[in-house]
């Protein structure tokens, strides 16, 4: 795929060391044609924080994302709500629920490592739209993305001191534009924007938007298959289907296929770990959305397990543990479960039989989290008293006889044994209701289409083509004779 030729364009230098050292805005002078879709600077927003019409409406109805986080969990971003007529140029007091006015929004960046976090705010001259996006880069610096008219516009925020630096990156014109997940890196943020003829891929660096590569048919979701930056994992729809295919970067967009389950069924990929190689999936193949494991050139089919389709619950993986390599079944996650007395986290090993139930710190930043190499979940949470703090939740002790470094769970594959189901844990503060959800997994040989891996580290065997009928493994990796 052809990419748009742009001028570079001059940009504040990232400052080493502390990345909040004031840097001076580069000159915005004009920059050199480029693609019809891309403007060569962000179109000024109106005067004022308030849209009038259909646009007004959608503001009002849109909430922002609760934390974007750095691929390396270094730096977090929000939108925060601020009481309206307070000082652009100073820190927004924060408005919590049950304040009683309506909010208005202002970025603000996370600083997540050190001895404690802390959180800088990113105000401008007027407040942002709730469905501004914003992602932390590995420098620190913030890019927001919003929608002006029928483009989205791309800028990059720094602190200066007292005030808010902002570099004008350019925009897309189209109607709909999503950011993807953090990038490995962290300094290129890449971005989906659907339209009639297929869906686009963005990338946007310090030289404004790129396209990268446009791929047939709508695409969601993403993920990120390989710590280079080079294979992305989109969800796209064709025929009224949705299938995982990979995009390499490297090769001008090429599509691979990633997941097929059933011909006619809805795969879709949720999470991936790029160092364990752990996947998880939601498909309909079982005969309804279940949510299932396989691992990137495994040759075992995708796996089912009961534990996760707990009764009343829906459940949203939001972090994986890193540095898992060659063991997926030990690669902890963590998952976002909502139900009927709100959200809480749950806590599973594809090694485990349960899903660990735990409650989340109050003010969580519902659905943000990352886990650290040695098992440890971070999750930041706001409150008055604690308007910038992180919890640690610590991944459940692995059961007995989990089968580490055999790259399978301790199961037997062909028997589906799927467990206890839910478990509750009060470590983080306080119990969480559980229901009990056990029962048995629906048998592999009716799952036998899974994972395509496309990773160059390797040659993968589709699962679709995996031999089924191989002497069952005992636990240490040998073989029944």
């Amino acid at each position: 795929m052809a990419r748009q030729d742009r001028a570079p364009r001059p940009v504040p230098p990232a400052t080493s060391g502390d990345p909040a050292a004031p840097v001076r805005s580069a000159p915005t002078g004009a920059d050199a044609p480029g693609s019809p879709a891309v403007a060569a600077h962000a179109a000024p927003r109106g005067a004022g924080a308030s849209a009038s019409g259909p646009r007004a409406a959608e503001a009002a109805e849109a909430r922002p994302a609760a934390l974007a986080v750095s691929a390396d969990g270094a730096y977090g971003a929000r939108l925060v709500a601020a009481r309206p007529g307070g000082s652009a140029g100073a820190a927004p007091e924060r408005l919590f629920e049950g304040a009683g006015a309506a909010p208005v929004w202002f970025p603000e960046r996370w600083t997540l490592t050190g001895p404690e976090p802390y959180a800088v705010p990113l105000p401008l001259g007027q407040p942002e739209e709730p469905d501004s996006q914003v992602q932390p880069l590995a420098d620190g610096r913030v890019l927001i993305c919003r929608r002006v008219a029928a483009r989205w516009a791309f800028s990059l925020l720094y602190p200066t001191g007292p005030g808010t630096g902002e570099v004008p990156l350019g925009a897309v014109e189209c109607p709909h534009l999503t950011l993807l997940p953090p990038a490995p890196g962290g300094n290129l943020v890449h971005a989906l924007a659907p339209g009639p003829d297929g869906t686009a891929l963005w990338r946007v660096g310090a030289s404004g938007p790129e396209l990268v590569a446009r791929v047939p048919g709508r695409c969601s979701g993403g993920a990120w298959l390989d710590r280079t930056g080079r294979l992305l994992a989109l969800d796209r729809e064709t025929g009224g289907v949705v299938k995982t295919v990979t995009v390499d970067l490297e090769r001008g967009g090429e599509l691979s296929p990633l997941l097929e389950i059933a011909e006619e069924s809805d795969d879709r990929l949720l999470f991936a770990d790029p160092d364990s190689g752990l996947l998880l999936i939601r498909s309909n193949a079982p005969g309804h959305d279940r949510i299932g494991w396989g691992v990137l050139g495994s040759t075992r089919p995708v796996r089912f397990p009961e534990c996760l389709r707990p009764a009343g619950r829906v459940l949203t993986p939001f972090a994986t543990q890193p540095g898992q390599v060659l063991t997926p079944e030990s690669c902890a996650v963590a998952f976002r479960v909502d139900g009927p007395g709100g959200a809480c986290v749950g806590l599973w090993r594809p090694a485990d039989r349960a899903l660990h139930l735990v409650a989340p710190p109050p003010g969580w930043l519902t659905g943000a989290g990352l886990w650290t190499a040695d098992g440890v979940l971070r999750l930041p949470y706001a409150t008055p008293a604690a308007p910038c703090a992180v919890a640690e939740v610590r991944a459940p002790a692995e059961e007995p006889g989990a089968g580490a470094g055999t790259g399978h769970p301790a199961e037997d594959p062909g028997s589906g044994t799927a467990g206890t189901g839910v478990r509750a844990d009060a470590r983080s503060g306080g119990p969480a209701s559980a229901g009990t959800g056990a029962g048995r997994q629906p048998s592999p040989r009716g799952e036998t289409r899974g994972v395509r891996g496309t990773t160059p580290l390797y040659r993968p065997v589709p699962l679709q083509q995996a031999p089924l009928q191989q002497a069952p493994l005992r636990r240490g990796g040998q073989k029944d004779r």
